[in-house]
């Protein structure tokens, strides 16, 4: 583009290597296609080349996320639908060295992370992944959502008792000491 600077280049390459990774599988999360989210985060960063570097440079990753939801968001309302992920996709993880059977079980420890995860609102999914897959403060989440300070709270709060209680239920994680629940 014109104006631009080996510094911008520069700049840009940098984002790209540090949030394509994790805008893809937000991207993703929200589409339900790896498709359709390799190009809602081109379009990411195709608007940052093209905003001003001084707006967003000190706010880099919550005017990325932020801008990546939104689109993504626009491609589901133009489309009228959400799919989600298959579950073998959700599953997938790379093993490691470790044995066939460990392997397995945590093949199902994931399984059932990801079913739990699809139970809840969709609202309490998206401030748990954006807090917990790409470590944002409870600001920087209602900067991204549009909700409050206190509602991303809330909702992690929800989001991780209802996770906890269902993975007690099933076994998942062990009750607390005492507690005949």
């Amino acid at each position: 583009m014109p104006g631009e600077t080996d510094s911008d280049v520069g700049w840009l390459r940098s984002a790209m290597g540090r949030y394509e990774g994790p805008l893809l599988r937000y991207a993703g999360r929200i589409l339900g296609d790896v498709e359709r989210a390799r190009d809602v985060v081109q379009e990411t960063f195709l608007r940052l080349l093209k905003s001003d570097r001084r707006r967003s440079e000190d706010h880099l990753a919550e005017w990325l996320f932020t801008v990546c939801r939104n689109r993504a968001l626009d491609v589901c309302r133009k489309e009228r639908r959400m799919r989600p992920l298959s579950e073998f996709a959700e599953q997938s993880t790379p093993s490691g060295e470790e044995s066939p059977p460990a392997v397995a079980e945590q093949h199902e420890a994931v399984g059932q992370v990801a079913r739990a995860m699809r139970a809840l609102p969709a609202n309490q999914q998206e401030v748990l992944r954006l807090k917990f897959q790409n470590g944002f403060s409870y600001k920087q989440i209602a900067g991204i959502t549009g909700l409050s300070v206190s509602n991303v709270g809330f909702l992690i709060h929800t989001g991780i008792q209802r996770l906890r209680k269902r993975f007690r239920a099933t076994g998942l994680i062990a009750q607390p000491e005492g507690d005949a629940r």
